[in-house]
């Protein structure tokens, strides 16, 4: 995770950033965890531009309605913009979104701690707003909640998602994915939960 954004920084400060993120909680979710119930009275922030943004009154939108009656895989990740995500984590989302729909998924979700607004002039830089849709967990609750989150503050990030995925039936995750170095795409990749499902 620190990597997105760290490609520049001296080998001794990308080694002591990466040994403190080993050190890690593991997610309050798991296999047969209903993410609503887990996380309760908890929205999301559709991506959009500002002045969208003004005219839904800053509307927000409620966990429940992004999962209730729909088979969904959700992934998040450390930040917009930053590298591994960019140029690693969601291209093959977007590549593959054929695969998806033809396993029956509804949607395909990509979170992370960001408002809406640059959630949504990154999916357009990287162009699949149109594949995936994306949200921003601007005050972090969502993945708080998951106990998803991670310090990032080494990489001048501080509080940030951890990268991993899920595969949601009904708000029922049906398989969680979570990595373990802040570098890695191993398992919760495109190419992985399309195996899952």
């Amino acid at each position: 995770m620190a990597s997105c954004v760290m490609k520049r920084a001296g080998s001794s400060a990308i080694q002591s950033v990466s040994a403190a993120l080993r050190i890690r909680s593991y997610a309050k979710i798991a296999s047969g965890t209903d993410i609503v119930s887990a996380a309760p009275n908890v929205s999301l922030q559709k991506a959009r531009t500002w002045d969208e943004g003004v005219d839904s009154k800053f509307s927000t939108t409620p966990i429940k309605d992004i999962f209730k009656d729909k088979k969904v895989v959700i992934f998040g990740l450390p930040g917009a913009y930053t590298g591994v995500c960019s140029s690693k984590h969601v291209p093959p989302y977007k590549d593959n979104i054929e695969k998806f729909k033809a396993k029956g998924i509804d949607s395909v979700v990509c979170v992370a701690i960001n408002d809406p607004y640059t959630m949504h002039a990154w999916a357009e830089k990287l162009q699949a707003k149109d594949a995936i849709e994306f949200y921003g967990d601007f005050d972090g609750s969502f993945h708080k909640s998951l106990e998803l989150v991670t310090d990032l503050s080494g990489a001048l990030l501080g509080t940030r998602s951890e990268r991993w995925s899920a595969y949601v039936v009904d708000g029922k995750v049906k398989t969680l994915n979570v990595e373990e170095a802040p570098s890695d795409v191993k398992v919760s990749g495109a190419d992985t939960i399309l195996g899952q499902i």
